[in-house]
């Protein structure tokens, strides 16, 4: 009965109401902004959660409700405007200060990426900037309650939307600035949010195992009757009342978009986004490849995605990178800082609607740094070991060979390798050529790639068989073998040095010099410059990595018919034409390069490759 008698009583808004509305609103900001100039209510800064162990209270609740094309459209931006706000969350309260919902978020405006989500006003669900963000609040007074927090302000909404909180009390609704949400304790907290893809999840921190509580008088608004609205008759997406004036016609979405946030091309990456790329979809990439005359930057996509770029950034990136050497912890360094930059320029290009994104592995612990991975389902390209896992690898060979410096030159920041830690662990998918790198993640998450292998040479550039017979049997006696570099410890130079000496051999060298020009001494080499001059001398191809992540010149010399011995790390996996050894085994090495010396003294037929 009163259900119906609050639909009786409804009144549709007018333009004279919302006026007198906007009117009383106004001055009940103007209000607020000087009471917390006089109470000096501040906003608290980030903080380390790891400082806070203790979980007093935790939140979670689901982001997806309505699965309507209409409402669906604003829970995309009820999602947009929770990312944007949780950025400000994550913080640290010191004791007996008060928390502010409403000065920790800001005021949510389409200025700051803030976007329409449905929102409670005048007893309608209208479309609003900002709107949805009682979700949160919501969360917010939860945890609160369930850690006995002293709660200074909190407004219950005026109405029950069926499966909200407001049904069991536990609801706290918020409107800039004048009603707000705000609690305190008298111990240090910490206030931790995120979104998964499917759920926003608030938890409350502290230093001790429990808060203590004090008592406050809440200022707290509570209507004397609350009845439960009736959403399709009370939504600006379903009410079907085209006489209101406040109702708005919103382009809808006809599906989803991906996001392609993407790095530099491997040709693998390359060959998944042109299978994958919808018409809708968008690129978001450092450079425009084709317009600047880069290769490293020229993906190819379908006609009508739109591509943004950050243009800017990247030419300082390429400019830096000249001012360095090829190798090092300098250049390392660099690598990271202009990511970071370019990630924060695409994160801004990034459309609300786009509820799934590809993203590269350089960008992503940034990306998830800035909050916007939240609350959608994303794919990540590896193009390398994650940081953690590369970190422990070159540590635990570092002990073992304290000697060879290069093992210890470069970690990244740790705050980077927790963030694309956690992002690796809420990815969707794991998508990689790499067959060492996707073994690392469960099988049902992972997208295996087959390697992109070049093409051979067309016919007529084929040298004859007589030709190819004397260059092998050159090759043979000789006792030459490749090794494609670069000279530094991570590739296994050390390993092959120690071997080569052994057993006489000549070594082709291809990359730079990083562990000192006279490492090489007690070995017979040849460097070359080209790949094609590389694979025309060496009879085997050796690789005993420690850390290989885009082993090309192998790849090449599979194409060839060239006898490849690598480690499980180059991520070549099981393939007839590789010679799999232990990274580290001199002997294993020795025993599988005399083993493949003797394989080629026959001319080896252009067969298709793993």
């Amino acid at each position: 009965m009163k259900n119906e008698a609050m639909t009786k009583n409804y009144h549709e808004p007018t333009r004279a109401s919302s006026v007198i509305f906007r009117v009383k609103v106004a001055g009940l900001q103007s209000r607020r902004t000087l009471q917390d100039i006089r109470d000096k209510i501040r906003r608290h800064p980030r903080g380390e959660m790891n400082t806070y162990p203790f979980v007093w209270s935790q939140s979670r609740t689901p982001l997806w409700s309505d699965e309507t094309s209409a409402e669906r459209d604003l829970q995309i931006g009820k999602v947009q405007n929770l990312r944007r706000a949780i950025r400000h969350l994550n913080c640290a309260i010191p004791a007996y200060e008060t928390w502010s919902f409403w000065k920790q978020i800001g005021q949510a405006t389409k200025r700051r990426n803030f976007t329409a989500g449905r929102l409670l006003r005048e007893g309608c669900l209208m479309p609003a900037v900002g709107g949805g963000l009682c979700q949160l609040s919501n969360a917010l007074y939860d945890v609160a309650m369930q850690a006995n927090l002293s709660i200074i302000e909190r407004h219950a909404h005026s109405q029950i939307v069926p499966g909200s909180s407001a049904q069991s009390g536990r609801d706290a609704t918020v409107a800039w600035n004048y009603v707000d949400l705000r609690f305190r304790s008298t111990s240090d907290f910490f206030i931790e949010a995120m979104l998964t893809e499917e759920e926003l999840i608030v938890r409350l921190r502290g230093r001790q195992a429990t808060p203590q509580k004090i008592s406050f008088v809440a200022r707290e608004t509570l209507p004397g009757a609350r009845g439960v609205l009736d959403v399709a008759a009370h939504s600006c997406a379903s009410c079907g009342k085209t006489s209101c004036f406040l109702r708005q016609n919103r382009k809808r979405s006809a599906e989803e978009k991906t996001a392609w946030v993407l790095d530099t091309v491997w040709p693998e990456f390359g060959t998944f986004l042109t299978q994958n790329c919808g018409a809708r979809d968008e690129l978001l990439i450092p450079l425009n490849g084709a317009r600047w005359k880069r290769p490293q930057y020229q993906w190819s996509t379908p006609d009508g995605v739109s591509v943004r770029t950050a243009t800017m950034q990247t030419l300082a990136r390429s400019f830096s990178s000249r001012r360095l050497a090829r190798h090092g912890a300098a250049r390392l360094q660099s690598q990271l800082d202009s990511s970071a930059v370019i990630a924060g320029v695409l994160a801004r290009c990034i459309s609300y609607e786009a509820t799934h994104l590809v993203v590269a592995q350089s960008l992503l612990p940034f990306l998830w740094r800035e909050g916007i991975l939240g609350g959608r389902a994303f794919d990540v390209l590896c193009s390398r070991l994650p940081l953690h896992v590369l970190h422990a690898r070159l540590d635990a060979a570092f002990a073992l060979h304290p000697e060879r410096s290069t093992l210890g030159e470069f970690r990244a920041a740790p705050e980077i390798v927790e963030w694309e830690k956690a992002a690796l662990a809420a990815a969707t998918r794991i998508v990689s050529p790499h067959a060492e790198t996707t073994a690392l993640f469960s099988p049902d998450r992972v997208l295996l790639l087959p390697w992109r292998l070049p093409s051979l040479p067309s016919l007529p550039s084929l040298p004859s068989l007589q030709s190819l017979q004397s260059l092998q049997s050159e090759r043979t006696e000789v006792r030459r073998i490749g090794f494609p570099g670069p000279t530094a410890a991570r590739k296994g130079a050390y390993e092959l040095r120690e071997v080569a000496r052994e057993l006489d051999l000549e070594v082709v060298l291809r990359g730079g010099e990083i562990e000192g020009e006279n490492f090489w001494d007690g070995v017979k080499t040849r460097r070359v410059n080209s790949a094609d001059e590389f694979l025309d001398l060496v009879s085997v191809v050796v690789q005993p990595a420690i850390v290989e992540d885009s082993p090309r010149l192998l790849l090449r010399a599979i194409t060839r018919g060239i006898p490849v011995i690598a480690t499980p790390a180059c991520g070549l996996g099981k393939c007839a034409e590789v010679f799999l050894i232990p990274s580290g085994d001199t002997q294993a090495l020795r025993a599988a390069i005399e083993n493949a010396l003797s394989l080629s003294g026959r001319i080896l037929s252009h067969k298709k490759p793993c």
